[in-house]
């Protein structure tokens, strides 16, 4: 059974994919049964991951607890921002004009290009030798 209070999200960027809840409370951030701090060390993925808080004067309001698995710490920030802000968006359906503005409900669909036979990576080549 689902609790009224608690909004869901889901967040996905790259090959991440952030499972977000919010729940009324302090301002408490847990990412995967860590401290925010501990989990992710880099000042400008931190501050990515609250912007849709900070743009939504909700920062100190919600303890946000979240699971996140796949890709690096760019991949994660970007689905947790996309996650937060769709919970938000469950939560309080009036902060979608704003989120949406701002560009936090629009995936990002960028992928990694396969690597291709016959060649080093997906766009480089061999070089060429005429002899």
């Amino acid at each position: 059974m689902s609790d009224p209070l608690q909004s869901y999200g889901t967040g996905r960027r790259k090959t991440a994919s952030a499972r977000v809840y919010l729940r009324p409370g302090t301002g408490k951030f847990t990412v995967n049964k860590r401290p925010f701090e501990t989990y992710f060390p880099n000042d400008m993925v931190k501050m990515i991951i609250r912007q849709p808080l900070v743009l939504t004067e909700t920062e100190n309001s919600f303890d946000v607890i979240v699971n996140v698995s796949g890709g690096g710490y760019t991949g994660q920030a970007g689905a947790l921002r996309h996650g937060i802000a769709r919970a938000l968006v469950q939560h309080n359906p009036e902060l979608r004009s704003t989120l949406k503005e701002a560009g936090f409900l629009t995936r990002d669909p960028r992928e990694v290009e396969r690597k291709k036979y016959g060649q080093p990576g997906a766009r480089k080549r061999f070089q060429f030798s005429k002899r």
